[in-house]
């Protein structure tokens, strides 16, 4: 009795199976509509076209078709975007939400100008703006993350920064829009800004403009 029981238990699987599988081709090979609509939420015009094109050119046969893997890869490629997801609306819409990164300041690489996103990312643009600081220096975004990290750590805004320098030694100096030129030394840049801050507050820099920390328990002032 338990052996029939178990024949027609396999027999019902298998039958489910073959069942399944049959349904599936019939789906990936039904004529569906091709995708007809993409709707791109959270970036400007230049770059959904972008994303428009990278979708048009894979030239999917509908939306059974699209590979997710395939669709990442080259949206990553697309500097600006931080973080996106991608979904199926049946049976021919696809829709895409993205998150831009956040421009956290500008530089110049090989004579062209680059925003450089919290992604960790270079974003090529034609213009300047003045109400983000510029980095000078042969630096890779990593490094200028990290030190960013450090000075969100602190007690210094980092918004009052209007230019930075980086040096190969690994060490940074930053110019404020309240004219001080801060030269930091290379191993604590938290501590270093937080006696800024301090003695600013208390209003020890009269005429110094040039606040040197490079030297080990001693701050060198210039009036420059």
């Amino acid at each position: 009795m338990h052996l029939l029981i178990s024949k027609k238990i396999i027999i019902y699987l298998l039958l489910f199976c073959f069942l399944v599988s049959i349904n599936n081709i019939s789906l990936m090979n039904f004529n569906f509509p091709k995708i007809n609509k993409i709707e791109i939420i959270g970036l400007n015009l230049n770059e959904r076209k972008k994303i428009e094109s990278i979708i048009n050119d894979a030239n999917f046969k509908n939306i059974f078709h699209i590979d997710k893997q395939y669709l990442k890869k080259k949206i990553d490629s697309i500097n600006i975007i931080e973080h996106f997801e991608i979904f199926k609306n049946y049976p021919s819409t696809l829709k895409i939400f993205i998150k831009e990164t956040k421009i956290l300041a500008q530089t110049k690489k090989n004579g062209s100008n680059y925003f450089i996103g919290s992604n960790g990312k270079l974003i090529l643009n034609d213009y300047s703006s003045s109400s983000l600081p510029f980095v000078f220096g042969d630096l890779n975004v990593e490094e200028f993350l990290n030190f960013k990290n450090e000075v969100d750590k602190s007690n210094f805004d980092f918004k009052k920064i209007i230019k930075l320098y980086y040096f190969k030694s690994k060490r940074w100096d930053i110019e404020t829009s309240e004219g001080y030129l801060i030269k930091l030394s290379r191993n604590d840049v938290k501590k270093d800004l937080n006696l800024f801050v301090r003695l600013s507050n208390e209003d020890k820099f009269k005429n110094e403009l040039v606040i040197d920390f490079r030297q080990k328990d001693q701050i060198i002032l210039d009036g420059k």
